[in-house]
């Protein structure tokens, strides 16, 4: 027990009151230890009790980040205290630094809050599907200073929390697990509108994506310049890949269109010229 205790208490480095010996290192890493140990049991209880409460599997990574975040600041205080360094005394002291700091890093420290809301908001949650400027994005991991997502063609992207709390953002999955979407389409005047629309809403539901057929409907909405235009509007759950299935839909209606005799006109521009300024350009030709 003496010559375990004479190397716990053994000196590694000595520079003026601060002194740091074995036994210091000991306890960082039991520190480090029981840090891990606390962090590993909440997250599976907090994943395990999900299944049984039905808490979504967003809420309870969203949970998980905020008590890691906080475990890890206490865990850092008391490796500071073990070393010897006063925490209170350190914040005191660099008050004004921290200030500076912040003035430098100001975009950091926002994009840091920013994170902290999305966590505890949870408006946003992982497996959301996001549009963000025009890019369709599928959340990944939200992190404190910026999220994680792959865009429908598997190009990773990182986002700074920032951009995600201060622009605006459609959330695609926010409120139930299908969307409605819709697909425009024109024909040519004087064809059978009950017909189009039956073609419509046949060639929409026929795909394996599109749910609740009571709720897919095609609407006459507007007499174009060239033509009747129409609009189907669909049910689906497959969100991130909506695309790909906007496409089979377009192919199925053209096949059905052409099975049924039933055109897409080309645009149309009548050009009316007055004969007076046909003469005129007569007479600069000779």
């Amino acid at each position: 027990m003496e010559a375990l205790r004479k190397f716990l208490e053994f000196e590694l480095l000595n520079a003026g009151d601060y002194k740091i010996q074995v036994y210091t290192l000991v306890t960082i890493l039991i520190i480090f230890l029981i840090t891990y140990l606390i962090l590993w049991f909440i997250k599976k209880t907090l994943f395990r009790k999900r299944k049984f409460n039905k808490l979504d599997k967003g809420s309870a990574y969203a949970l998980f980040q905020i008590i890691r975040y906080v475990i890890w600041v206490i865990a850092i205080g008391f490796i500071l205290e073990t070393i010897g360094i006063k925490v209170t005394v350190l914040i005191a002291g660099s008050a004004a630094l921290l200030v500076g700091v912040g003035l430098g890093l100001q975009q950091t420290f926002n994009d840091v809050i920013s994170g902290i809301i999305l966590l505890s908001e949870q408006s946003i949650k992982i497996d959301d599907v996001l549009e963000i400027d025009g890019d369709v994005v599928k959340i990944q991991s939200i992190g404190l200073r910026t999220s994680k997502g792959f865009n429908t063609d598997d190009i990773s992207i990182i986002i700074p929390n920032s951009l995600i709390t201060t622009n605006k953002v459609i959330n695609w999955s926010h409120q139930t697990k299908k969307t409605r979407f819709k697909i425009d389409v024109g024909v040519a005047y004087g064809s059978d509108v009950d017909l189009v629309i039956k073609v419509l809403e046949e060639s929409a539901f026929e795909h394996t994506d599109v749910s609740d057929r009571e709720l897919t409907e095609a609407r006459l909405v507007n007499f174009g310049n060239s033509s009747l235009d129409f609009q189907v509007l669909f049910f689906s759950k497959n969100i991130f890949r909506i695309n790909k299935v906007k496409s089979d839909i377009r192919r199925n209606i053209n096949q059905k269109f052409a099975q049924n005799s039933i055109a897409i006109p080309f645009p149309q521009v009548d050009l009316h010229l007055r004969s007076n300024y046909t003469e005129i350009l007569k007479k600069k030709e000779q």
